[in-house]
């Protein structure tokens, strides 16, 4: 049995002490040592996206990522979104859109989708299905993706 390690990890502006396994993944250990089970695992391979948060702002799969590897980083999961009982843009207009049906991939694209938005403010459609494409979504067809993404980026920029 590998020893464990202890490490402070900055999560939706919160601090967790915990101690974790040098391969423990990120996604691990936001769900079972943080409590945060907004991070869905779907494929551990990091294809599908399920598990996306942002890492200082950035999009990382944290399937893919040991927690160990954070150190002094903010990291955002899909319940650092909602201002309390306000919902983000995106978690708004995915509702309103239908942008979700099984619901399993949405944590993954509304992070993505955030991390992309908040980079670029203006990026174009091209663009924008570029960034989708690199999740998965076995239900909706992306097409209310889309459209609830282009939705919150012109409300997001008001």
């Amino acid at each position: 049995m590998t020893d464990k390690v202890n490490i402070a990890l900055r999560v939706n502006g919160k601090s967790y002490a915990i101690a974790v396994e040098p391969r423990r993944s990120l996604a691990d250990a936001l769900r079972e040592d943080c409590g945060l089970t907004g991070t869905h695992l779907g494929c551990e391979h990091g294809v599908c996206g399920a598990c996306t948060v942002l890492v200082d702002g950035k999009p990382v799969r944290a399937c893919l990522m040991f927690a160990v590897q954070v150190g002094e980083t903010e990291v955002r999961t899909v319940e650092g979104l909602a201002k309390g009982e306000v919902l983000h843009p995106l978690q708004k207009q995915f509702w309103e859109n239908h942008g979700l049906q099984c619901g399993f991939c949405t944590p993954g694209f509304l992070m993505l989708a955030a991390g992309a938005l908040e980079a670029d403010p203006d990026i174009s459609d091209d663009e924008l299905r570029e960034v989708l494409s690199s999740n998965l979504c076995r239900c909706t067809g992306y097409q209310n993706i889309i459209k609830a993404v282009k939705l919150a980026a012109a409300e997001m920029r008001k």
